[in-house]
């Protein structure tokens, strides 16, 4: 019996479709391109521009005023180490591309998680592509991105785009499906407009689950780093690769606790100047 008749390629199909796409999208790509290298280059600079001193001492100093004083020390205590490691230039890379990564990610998640708690059938029909999103090994977006994008950072943040947005999608719709019915009827007997029950209920009671998919977006857009580092990304990525390729376990080491201590840095940031906007009025005990 011939079994080649009952193979199935995806890449048949796939390949040709991406290789139309470049072939006549080619100006959209090259803009996008252009725009994400922009925005990621700026970052770089503003954060690389002053020593790196002035930089540490300036992002201690807006920990400490947005949040409070243990996040200011654990912001201290992650970027010495970064410095004091040798790769004060990686990480800084590495801080801007999950930076723009994470907030890409959280800008397409949280409006597309607000409409499947809204609506059910959209929730039903993007179930399975979420199921796909985060089942499927990071490798396989890289293949089309490389292939549009050609190497670098650019296909790089895109494979962690389409990564880090399954959790926020999911934990948002979680979040706003959990609110209190009786809390949205009272703001609707109030004769509250729908933008104020949102903002003003829905948002605030959803904001500890939100908080927990922020968190799961940035670590796993971190978990890219690595893989991002083999396609020309550079960052810390590029130095746990070069450890590797070079079989030393001290420069995998010393880069990977970096990737930790941007990861515990930027979880603690995010986490309580959210906490902190939500409770104004809160005492200083991020």
């Amino acid at each position: 019996m011939n079994f080649d008749l009952l193979r199935f390629s995806p890449g048949a199909y796939l390949a040709p479709a991406v290789d139309w796409l470049n072939t006549n999208f080619h100006p959209f790509f090259d803009a996008v391109a252009r725009l994400i290298e922009a925005v990621l280059s700026a970052i770089e600079a503003a954060l690389l521009y002053p020593p790196a001193y002035v930089t540490i001492v300036v992002a201690v100093a807006l920990a400490f005023f947005l949040v409070g004083i243990r996040v200011a020390v654990v912001t201290a205590i992650a970027l010495l180490f970064c410095l004091l490691a040798g790769f004060w230039a990686a990480s800084m890379q590495t801080l801007a591309l999950v930076t723009v990564a994470v907030i890409i990610s959280v800008s397409v998640a949280f409006p597309l998680g607000i409409l499947a708690s809204r609506y059910k059938k959209f929730e039903a029909a993007i179930r399975p592509v979420l199921d796909i999103m985060q089942t499927v090994p990071p490798w396989v977006y890289l293949i089309p991105a490389v292939m549009i994008f050609s190497l670098g950072r650019v296909p790089a943040i895109i494979a962690t785009i389409v990564y880090g947005i399954p959790p926020m999608l999911r934990l948002t719709t979680l979040a706003f499906n959990q609110v209190p019915k009786d809390i949205l009827e009272l703001g609707q007997a109030t004769g509250a407009s729908p933008r104020s029950i949102l903002f003003k209920i829905e948002i605030p009671s959803a904001t500890p689950t939100l908080l927990v998919g922020l968190n799961q977006c940035i670590l796993l857009s971190l978990a890219m780093v690595v893989l991002a580092g083999l396609v020309g990304a550079g960052g810390l990525g590029a130095e746990v690769t070069r450890g590797l390729t070079r079989m030393e376990m001290g420069l995998g080491l010393r880069a990977g606790l970096s990737i930790v201590a941007i990861a515990i840095f930027l979880d603690r940031l995010s986490k309580g100047a959210l906490q902190r906007s939500r409770a104004p009025g809160a005492a200083k005990s991020a």
